[in-house]
Protein backbone atom coordinates (compact mmCIF):
# COMPACT_ATOMS: atom_id res chain seq x y z
CA UNK A 1 0.00 0.00 0.00
CA UNK A 2 1.39 3.41 -0.98
CA UNK A 3 0.47 7.06 -0.54
CA UNK A 4 0.01 9.05 -3.75
CA UNK A 5 2.04 12.24 -3.43
CA UNK A 6 -0.10 14.11 -5.94
CA UNK A 7 -3.49 13.40 -4.43
CA UNK A 8 -2.74 12.38 -0.87
CA UNK A 9 -4.88 9.28 -1.27
CA UNK A 10 -3.90 5.78 -0.17
CA UNK A 11 -3.18 3.53 -3.15
CA UNK A 12 -3.49 -0.24 -3.05
CA UNK A 13 -1.67 -1.22 -6.22
CA UNK A 14 -1.88 -4.96 -5.64
CA UNK A 15 -5.66 -5.02 -5.35
CA UNK A 16 -6.00 -2.58 -8.27
CA UNK A 17 -3.99 -4.90 -10.51
CA UNK A 18 -6.05 -7.92 -9.48
CA UNK A 19 -9.28 -6.02 -10.16
CA UNK A 20 -7.97 -4.82 -13.55
CA UNK A 21 -7.09 -8.36 -14.63
CA UNK A 22 -10.49 -9.61 -13.42
CA UNK A 23 -12.18 -6.74 -15.32
CA UNK A 24 -10.40 -7.77 -18.51
CA UNK A 25 -11.54 -11.37 -17.95
CA UNK A 26 -15.16 -10.24 -17.54
CA UNK A 27 -15.06 -8.16 -20.72
CA UNK A 28 -13.50 -11.08 -22.58
CA UNK A 29 -16.42 -13.32 -21.61
CA UNK A 30 -18.76 -10.54 -22.71
CA UNK A 31 -17.09 -10.51 -26.14
CA UNK A 32 -17.54 -14.28 -26.44
CA UNK A 33 -21.26 -13.96 -25.70
CA UNK A 34 -21.60 -11.06 -28.14
CA UNK A 35 -19.76 -12.96 -30.87
CA UNK A 36 -22.12 -15.89 -30.35
CA UNK A 37 -25.19 -13.65 -30.64
CA UNK A 38 -24.10 -11.67 -33.72
CA UNK A 39 -23.99 -14.90 -35.70
CA UNK A 40 -27.79 -14.97 -35.43
CA UNK A 41 -28.90 -11.42 -34.63
CA UNK A 42 -28.04 -8.01 -36.00
CA UNK A 43 -24.94 -6.38 -34.45
CA UNK A 44 -27.12 -3.28 -33.94
CA UNK A 45 -29.61 -5.24 -31.85
CA UNK A 46 -26.85 -6.88 -29.80
CA UNK A 47 -25.12 -3.52 -29.32
CA UNK A 48 -28.37 -1.93 -28.17
CA UNK A 49 -29.02 -4.44 -25.39
CA UNK A 50 -25.31 -4.51 -24.49
CA UNK A 51 -25.32 -0.73 -24.11
CA UNK A 52 -28.47 -0.68 -22.02
CA UNK A 53 -26.53 -2.33 -19.22
CA UNK A 54 -23.65 0.13 -19.45
CA UNK A 55 -25.94 3.16 -19.70
CA UNK A 56 -27.95 2.15 -16.65
CA UNK A 57 -24.75 1.65 -14.68
CA UNK A 58 -23.27 4.97 -15.87
CA UNK A 59 -26.42 6.92 -15.00
CA UNK A 60 -26.59 5.20 -11.62
CA UNK A 61 -23.09 6.44 -10.81
CA UNK A 62 -23.93 9.94 -12.05
CA UNK A 63 -27.09 10.22 -9.97
CA UNK A 64 -25.11 9.28 -6.87
CA UNK A 65 -22.97 12.38 -7.40
CA UNK A 66 -25.40 15.00 -8.73
CA UNK A 67 -28.87 15.49 -10.22
CA UNK A 68 -28.93 14.54 -13.91
CA UNK A 69 -29.81 18.09 -14.99
CA UNK A 70 -26.78 19.42 -13.15
CA UNK A 71 -24.54 16.69 -14.54
CA UNK A 72 -25.61 17.56 -18.10
CA UNK A 73 -24.52 21.17 -17.62
CA UNK A 74 -21.36 21.15 -19.74
CA UNK A 75 -18.95 23.89 -20.77
CA UNK A 76 -18.32 22.03 -24.04
CA UNK A 77 -21.66 20.34 -24.85
CA UNK A 78 -20.89 19.84 -28.54
CA UNK A 79 -17.68 17.99 -27.76
CA UNK A 80 -19.53 15.88 -25.20
CA UNK A 81 -22.20 14.96 -27.77
CA UNK A 82 -19.53 14.04 -30.33
CA UNK A 83 -17.63 12.04 -27.74
CA UNK A 84 -20.71 10.10 -26.60
CA UNK A 85 -21.70 9.41 -30.21
CA UNK A 86 -18.21 8.20 -31.10
CA UNK A 87 -18.27 5.52 -28.43
CA UNK A 88 -21.51 3.91 -29.57
CA UNK A 89 -20.45 4.07 -33.23
CA UNK A 90 -17.17 2.42 -32.25
CA UNK A 91 -19.09 -0.37 -30.49
CA UNK A 92 -21.22 -0.86 -33.64
CA UNK A 93 -18.11 -1.41 -35.74
CA UNK A 94 -16.61 -3.73 -33.12
CA UNK A 95 -19.81 -5.80 -33.05
CA UNK A 96 -19.82 -6.04 -36.87
CA UNK A 97 -16.18 -7.13 -36.79
CA UNK A 98 -17.06 -9.83 -34.25
CA UNK A 99 -19.08 -11.62 -36.90
CA UNK A 100 -16.11 -12.70 -39.00
CA UNK A 101 -12.83 -11.86 -37.23
CA UNK A 102 -11.57 -14.39 -34.64
CA UNK A 103 -11.38 -13.04 -31.09
CA UNK A 104 -7.59 -13.26 -30.77
CA UNK A 105 -6.86 -11.39 -33.99
CA UNK A 106 -9.64 -8.87 -33.32
CA UNK A 107 -8.28 -8.11 -29.86
CA UNK A 108 -4.76 -7.74 -31.26
CA UNK A 109 -5.91 -5.21 -33.87
CA UNK A 110 -7.96 -3.36 -31.25
CA UNK A 111 -4.84 -2.92 -29.12
CA UNK A 112 -3.37 -0.46 -31.62
CA UNK A 113 -5.63 2.18 -30.02
CA UNK A 114 -3.00 3.42 -27.49
CA UNK A 115 -0.69 4.06 -30.45
CA UNK A 116 -3.42 5.94 -32.31
CA UNK A 117 -4.12 7.97 -29.15
CA UNK A 118 -0.52 9.17 -29.31
CA UNK A 119 -1.04 10.37 -32.89
CA UNK A 120 -4.46 11.98 -32.43
CA UNK A 121 -3.28 13.79 -29.30
CA UNK A 122 -1.04 15.92 -31.53
CA UNK A 123 -3.78 17.81 -33.45
CA UNK A 124 -6.53 17.59 -30.82
CA UNK A 125 -4.58 18.24 -27.61
CA UNK A 126 -1.55 19.97 -29.05
CA UNK A 127 0.80 17.41 -27.50
CA UNK A 128 4.34 17.04 -28.74
CA UNK A 129 5.54 13.57 -29.68
CA UNK A 130 9.23 12.83 -29.99
CA UNK A 131 11.02 10.60 -32.46
CA UNK A 132 11.18 7.77 -29.92
CA UNK A 133 7.41 7.46 -29.61
CA UNK A 134 6.86 7.99 -33.33
CA UNK A 135 9.13 5.02 -34.04
CA UNK A 136 7.29 2.89 -31.48
CA UNK A 137 3.94 3.81 -33.07
CA UNK A 138 5.28 2.90 -36.52
CA UNK A 139 6.50 -0.47 -35.24
CA UNK A 140 3.07 -1.12 -33.75
CA UNK A 141 1.40 -0.51 -37.09
CA UNK A 142 3.86 -2.94 -38.68
CA UNK A 143 2.58 -5.52 -36.20
CA UNK A 144 -0.99 -4.86 -37.34
CA UNK A 145 0.05 -5.31 -40.97
CA UNK A 146 1.65 -8.64 -40.06
CA UNK A 147 -1.73 -9.85 -38.77
CA UNK A 148 -3.67 -8.77 -41.89
CA UNK A 149 -0.89 -9.81 -44.31
CA UNK A 150 -1.77 -11.68 -47.52
CA UNK A 151 -2.49 -15.21 -46.45
CA UNK A 152 -3.26 -14.12 -42.90
CA UNK A 153 -6.72 -12.93 -41.94
CA UNK A 154 -9.32 -13.14 -44.73
CA UNK A 155 -9.50 -9.58 -46.05
CA UNK A 156 -13.23 -9.04 -45.57
CA UNK A 157 -15.27 -6.19 -44.16
CA UNK A 158 -14.67 -7.46 -40.63
CA UNK A 159 -10.98 -6.56 -40.75
CA UNK A 160 -11.83 -3.05 -41.97
CA UNK A 161 -14.48 -2.70 -39.26
CA UNK A 162 -11.99 -3.71 -36.56
CA UNK A 163 -9.54 -1.04 -37.74
CA UNK A 164 -12.27 1.61 -37.83
CA UNK A 165 -13.34 0.55 -34.33
CA UNK A 166 -9.80 1.01 -32.97
CA UNK A 167 -9.51 4.40 -34.69
CA UNK A 168 -12.82 5.70 -33.34
CA UNK A 169 -12.02 4.49 -29.83
CA UNK A 170 -8.67 6.29 -29.86
CA UNK A 171 -10.36 9.54 -30.92
CA UNK A 172 -12.92 9.00 -28.16
CA UNK A 173 -10.10 8.65 -25.61
CA UNK A 174 -8.37 11.82 -26.82
CA UNK A 175 -11.59 13.85 -26.75
CA UNK A 176 -12.26 12.47 -23.26
CA UNK A 177 -8.93 13.94 -22.19
CA UNK A 178 -9.93 17.21 -23.85
CA UNK A 179 -13.30 17.57 -22.14
CA UNK A 180 -11.79 16.63 -18.77
CA UNK A 181 -10.16 20.08 -18.83
CA UNK A 182 -13.61 21.68 -18.70
CA UNK A 183 -16.15 19.21 -17.24
CA UNK A 184 -16.36 16.84 -14.30
CA UNK A 185 -16.19 13.06 -14.65
CA UNK A 186 -19.91 12.92 -13.78
CA UNK A 187 -20.77 15.18 -16.71
CA UNK A 188 -18.70 13.10 -19.13
CA UNK A 189 -20.28 9.89 -17.87
CA UNK A 190 -23.78 11.36 -18.14
CA UNK A 191 -23.27 12.31 -21.79
CA UNK A 192 -21.67 8.94 -22.55
CA UNK A 193 -24.58 7.04 -21.06
CA UNK A 194 -27.38 9.16 -22.55
CA UNK A 195 -25.93 9.57 -26.06
CA UNK A 196 -25.19 5.87 -26.33
CA UNK A 197 -28.60 4.93 -24.96
CA UNK A 198 -30.41 7.22 -27.42
CA UNK A 199 -28.37 6.31 -30.51
CA UNK A 200 -28.18 2.56 -29.88
CA UNK A 201 -31.94 2.38 -29.26
CA UNK A 202 -32.85 4.66 -32.19
CA UNK A 203 -30.97 2.38 -34.59
CA UNK A 204 -31.26 -0.99 -32.87
CA UNK A 205 -35.05 -0.93 -32.74
CA UNK A 206 -35.18 -1.20 -36.54
CA UNK A 207 -33.13 -4.40 -36.44
CA UNK A 208 -35.02 -6.07 -33.62
CA UNK A 209 -36.04 -9.68 -34.06
CA UNK A 210 -37.58 -12.05 -31.51
CA UNK A 211 -35.06 -13.96 -29.42
CA UNK A 212 -35.05 -17.55 -28.29
CA UNK A 213 -35.18 -17.92 -24.51
CA UNK A 214 -31.59 -19.19 -24.37
CA UNK A 215 -30.38 -16.21 -26.40
CA UNK A 216 -32.32 -13.82 -24.19
CA UNK A 217 -30.48 -15.24 -21.18
CA UNK A 218 -27.20 -14.54 -22.99
CA UNK A 219 -28.36 -10.94 -23.42
CA UNK A 220 -29.12 -10.67 -19.70
CA UNK A 221 -25.67 -12.08 -18.96
CA UNK A 222 -24.09 -9.47 -21.24
CA UNK A 223 -25.91 -6.68 -19.40
CA UNK A 224 -24.79 -8.07 -16.03
CA UNK A 225 -21.16 -8.48 -17.15
CA UNK A 226 -21.22 -4.96 -18.60
CA UNK A 227 -22.22 -3.48 -15.23
CA UNK A 228 -19.83 -5.78 -13.37
CA UNK A 229 -16.90 -4.97 -15.65
CA UNK A 230 -17.33 -1.21 -15.47
CA UNK A 231 -17.90 -1.38 -11.73
CA UNK A 232 -14.66 -3.30 -11.21
CA UNK A 233 -12.85 -0.79 -13.44
CA UNK A 234 -14.08 2.10 -11.30
CA UNK A 235 -12.89 0.34 -8.13
CA UNK A 236 -9.50 -0.43 -9.68
CA UNK A 237 -8.98 3.19 -10.72
CA UNK A 238 -9.94 4.35 -7.23
CA UNK A 239 -7.13 2.26 -5.79
CA UNK A 240 -4.27 3.17 -8.14
CA UNK A 241 -3.47 5.64 -10.95
CA UNK A 242 -4.59 4.73 -14.46
CA UNK A 243 -0.97 4.73 -15.64
CA UNK A 244 -0.19 1.97 -13.13
CA UNK A 245 -2.98 -0.43 -14.09
CA UNK A 246 -3.17 0.35 -17.82
CA UNK A 247 -0.42 -2.11 -18.88
CA UNK A 248 -2.37 -4.98 -17.33
CA UNK A 249 -5.18 -4.36 -19.83
CA UNK A 250 -2.93 -6.15 -22.32
CA UNK A 251 -3.93 -9.36 -20.54
CA UNK A 252 -6.98 -9.10 -22.83
CA UNK A 253 -4.91 -10.48 -25.72
CA UNK A 254 -3.84 -13.89 -24.31
CA UNK A 255 -7.28 -14.16 -22.69
CA UNK A 256 -9.00 -13.57 -26.05
CA UNK A 257 -6.72 -16.11 -27.74
CA UNK A 258 -7.53 -18.68 -25.06
CA UNK A 259 -11.30 -18.04 -25.22
CA UNK A 260 -11.26 -18.17 -29.02
CA UNK A 261 -9.61 -21.60 -28.91
CA UNK A 262 -11.79 -22.89 -26.08
CA UNK A 263 -15.19 -21.71 -27.32
CA UNK A 264 -14.81 -21.44 -31.10
CA UNK A 265 -11.95 -23.86 -31.74
CA UNK A 266 -9.80 -21.22 -33.45
CA UNK A 267 -6.10 -20.93 -32.65
CA UNK A 268 -4.24 -17.81 -33.73
CA UNK A 269 -1.46 -18.71 -36.19
CA UNK A 270 2.17 -18.21 -35.22
CA UNK A 271 2.84 -15.27 -37.58
CA UNK A 272 -0.26 -13.40 -36.39
CA UNK A 273 0.88 -14.07 -32.83
CA UNK A 274 4.20 -12.41 -33.64
CA UNK A 275 2.31 -9.42 -35.05
CA UNK A 276 0.21 -9.24 -31.89
CA UNK A 277 3.35 -9.36 -29.74
CA UNK A 278 4.83 -6.47 -31.75
CA UNK A 279 1.70 -4.36 -31.14
CA UNK A 280 1.73 -5.07 -27.40
CA UNK A 281 5.46 -4.33 -27.13
CA UNK A 282 5.07 -1.04 -29.01
CA UNK A 283 2.11 -0.04 -26.84
CA UNK A 284 4.01 -0.77 -23.64
CA UNK A 285 6.99 1.25 -24.89
CA UNK A 286 4.74 4.23 -25.67
CA UNK A 287 3.10 3.98 -22.22
CA UNK A 288 6.48 3.79 -20.50
CA UNK A 289 7.76 6.77 -22.45
CA UNK A 290 4.67 8.86 -21.66
CA UNK A 291 5.02 7.99 -17.99
CA UNK A 292 8.69 9.03 -18.02
CA UNK A 293 7.76 12.29 -19.74
CA UNK A 294 5.17 13.07 -17.07
CA UNK A 295 7.72 12.42 -14.35
CA UNK A 296 10.28 14.63 -16.09
CA UNK A 297 7.82 17.53 -16.51
CA UNK A 298 6.19 17.23 -13.06
CA UNK A 299 7.03 20.07 -10.66
CA UNK A 300 9.47 19.14 -7.93
CA UNK A 301 7.72 19.18 -4.51
CA UNK A 302 9.06 21.72 -2.07
CA UNK A 303 10.06 20.42 1.34
CA UNK A 304 8.76 22.31 4.40
CA UNK A 305 11.19 24.97 5.52
CA UNK A 306 13.02 25.21 2.18
CA UNK A 307 10.92 27.93 0.55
Amino acid sequence: MTISSSTGRTDNVGQAIVLTVFTVAVFGIQDVLSKTLVQTYSPFQVTMVRYWGFALFALFLVLRQAPLRQALSSKVPLLQVVRGSLLIIEIWFFAMALRTVPLGELQAISLVYPLLVTLFAIPILGEKVGVFRFVAVGIGFVGAMVIVRPGGLPLDWGVLFSMISATLYSIYIVITRKVSQFDSAATSMAYTGLMGLLLSSAVGVFFWQPMAWSDFMLVVTIMVTSCLGHGLMVFALSMAPASTVQPFNYFSLPWAIFLSALVFGHWIDSISLIGAAIIVAAGLVVMARERMRKVETAPTPTLPGTE
